[in-house]
């Protein structure tokens, strides 16, 4: 049976150029142009560093996207996932054709509705209504379709009591509703949403999941979600790209890419990571791990053994005392699993190098994959510093005495709980 194919990537990569100066000096444009007369490639695009945010380059360019290929069939619900920095934000612009790719061309049969920050296609000075009819008319729709489907975009959006008042008096999160049921309803064949929908609450959130499974299921639109809510894309897609480095690294059913994106499926992964750009005037966080107590960081994590979390960072401030570590750990569902922090022990950060260690007690973590989120919190009241996903480890089964229960227990951790029998 033959494909029907509604988007096509093919070679896409996307260069930047560091600094203030976004399109590169004089000299470097009259270079370009000087290669181009004489038929011959750009010569800036055969220098830049990866775009790996926890290092230094030595470039002053830098490849946000190299070498993107895949296709999108009508219907698919694809997930793009990855780190902060990985290039998803870059490569949902390129496709919604907001910006143009370096190298490499977009293939797509169909009108794309993009939804990919806050107000994106909306003018501050217009009513919401207005704006409905204006991202109708950029869709190509007549205004005949758009009156058509006017009252139920504002019943979905929830924002009646305010649709004829400028969408600059809007919160951020009505602004987000209306975007969206305009996207929706106005029916495109192609659907793009990036993490935009974090911003709509609860109910809005699992609403709009909603009605993104009827635009695929029932409509047989196609739809691009990029989240770090893995429970949403694991729910909602069918299939997953993830990105790393600016790289397609794994394409595959939404399962195996979630699974590998947390941590699970990639055998190089090392419980440690260093860093050397996290560097402010206050801090420098240089390295990150968990070993079982008395073990390497090369070696795995055993569940009925004390797992140990090591922190090393350098302070600079005179004032270290004023700092702390807060860490919030997530499941492989990527849902929030509980917050600690060294602010609430006796143990206090210092000018100049700490290394800051936890420790769980044994038989704490059931066997899983898991993932750490770092804030540096500034007077306990607000966060200076935060990288989500900063760490992926994975913990696995101590070899249970047998004669036990076999079978994975329910739950991500297993609490030890003091019990008395006072009969």
């Amino acid at each position: 049976m033959e494909k029907d194919i509604i988007l096509k990537a093919e070679n896409i990569s996307k260069q930047y150029r560091l600094g203030q100066v976004g399109t590169g000096t004089l000299s470097h444009d009259l270079n370009r142009w000087w290669h181009q007369v004489r038929g011959k490639e750009n010569p800036y695009l055969k220098i830049g560093d990866t775009n790996d945010r926890s290092t230094k380059g030595e470039s002053d360019y830098v490849w946000a996207l190299q070498d993107i290929n895949f296709e999108v069939e009508r219907g698919d619900v694809l997930g793009i996932i990855g780190k902060n920095g990985a290039g998803k934000s870059t490569l949902l612009k390129i496709l919604s054709k907001v910006t143009a790719p370096t190298t490499g061309s977009i293939k797509s049969r169909g009108r794309i509705a993009s939804l990919l920050e806050v107000g994106t296609g909306f003018h501050g000075e217009m009513t919401g209504r207005e704006n409905i009819y204006l991202n109708g008319a950029i869709l190509g729709m007549t205004k005949k379709e758009i009156t058509s489907k006017i009252d139920e975009i504002i019943e979905f959006s929830g924002c009646e009591r305010y649709i004829d008042t400028p969408v600059k008096r809007y919160s951020s999160g009505m602004t987000v509703r209306l975007a969206f049921a305009v996207a929706a309803f106005l029916e495109p064949e192609i659907l793009v949403i990036d993490e935009v929908l974090a911003v709509g609450d609860a109910e809005f959130q699992k609403k709009a999941i909603g009605k993104m499974q009827d635009i695929s299921k029932q409509g047989g639109r196609t739809v691009l979600f990029v989240s770090h809510n893995m429970a949403a894309v694991k729910s909602l897609c069918t299939r997953g790209i993830v990105l790393e480095y600016g790289k397609v690294v794994l394409d595959d059913d939404i399962n195996t890419a979630v699974s590998y994106y947390l941590g699970g499926a990639d055998s190089e992964r090392s419980n440690s990571k260093k860093f050397d750009c996290f560097d402010s005037e206050i801090f420098h966080l240089k390295e990150i791990g968990l070993q079982n107590v008395g073990k390497n960081f090369d070696e795995p994590l055993l569940e009925n053994q004390k797992i140990e979390l090591v922190t090393e960072l350098f302070l600079k401030s005179d004032e270290a005392e004023r700092y702390h570590v807060t860490y919030h750990l997530y499941n492989d569902m990527g849902e929030s699993l509980f917050s600690f922090s060294n602010n609430n022990s006796t143990e206090i950060l210092k000018k100049g190098r700490n290394i800051l260690t936890c420790t769980f007690p044994e038989n704490f973590f059931q066997s899983g994959n898991f993932s750490l989120t770092i804030f540096i919190v500034e007077d306990k009241r607000h966060s200076i510093f935060k990288e989500s996903d900063i760490i992926h480890f994975t913990v696995v089964d101590g070899e249970r005495e047998l004669g036990v229960y076999m079978g994975r227990e329910p739950g991500y951790i297993k609490p030890s709980f003091n019990w008395k029998n006072k009969n």
